[in-house]
């Protein structure tokens, strides 16, 4: 059997080390970035390390941003009563794409999992209680995921902000737009019921 050239090889290696890359295609994107011109290739390995060099954590949310403070965090027009809490930067960019919510974030950083060695002192909760202490917020939001790690860490929010005296809400959980009932499982549809609303 016919081997790649090491450097072929090498760069194979490191692609599989993505997430959802796979050695197929590992093996395609070598393919493509060989006949691809050289300034897409260069731009592309300027772009990761900028990428890598220039962006932080906000110093006030934990988002992902270019400067000491995001761009959400910056924003005088968001209404600062207001704080969702998430586990990821990418949760962030999700919510923001439903263009339903004006309000500041928290990134988390992660759940609790104590299987992965997550504990909560591993994540930006004390930053957050600081948050709520120091600023007029009237209303929290959860919106952790709906998996056991996310619901543990609910709880542990919950019991640790609910004497604040603030809004507490849960981001409601269930049946995706466009699902069929027969075809949810136990847990989806308990969910649904449970996060049902008069209409």
């Amino acid at each position: 059997m016919a081997n790649y050239p090491q450097l072929i090889e090498n760069l194979i290696e490191q692609l599989i080390k993505l997430p959802g890359i796979g050695r197929r295609s590992a093996e395609r994107i070598v393919y493509h970035v060989l006949s691809t011109p050289d300034k897409d290739v260069v731009n592309l390995s300027e772009s990761l390390r900028q990428v890598k060099e220039n962006i932080k954590f906000c110093k006030i949310c934990f988002n992902l941003a270019q400067s000491d403070i995001c761009d959400i965090c910056q924003d005088n027009r968001r209404n600062r009563e207001a704080l969702c809490i998430v586990e990821e930067s990418k949760d962030v960019i999700a919510l923001e794409k439903s263009r339903s919510f004006h309000g500041l974030y928290h990134v988390l950083g992660g759940a609790i999992a104590p299987l992965d060695g997550k504990a909560p002192d591993d994540l930006k909760i004390k930053e957050l209680m600081e948050r709520i202490k120091a600023n007029n917020i009237k209303e929290v939001i959860i919106a952790t995921d709906a998996d056991t790690e996310g619901e543990t860490t609910a709880l542990y929010l919950t019991k640790l902000i609910k004497p604040f005296g603030v809004k507490l809400t849960r981001i409601g959980m269930g049946l995706p737009i466009g699902a069929n009932v027969e075809y949810a499982d136990c847990t989806t549809l308990s969910k649904a019921l449970e996060s049902r609303r008069e209409i």
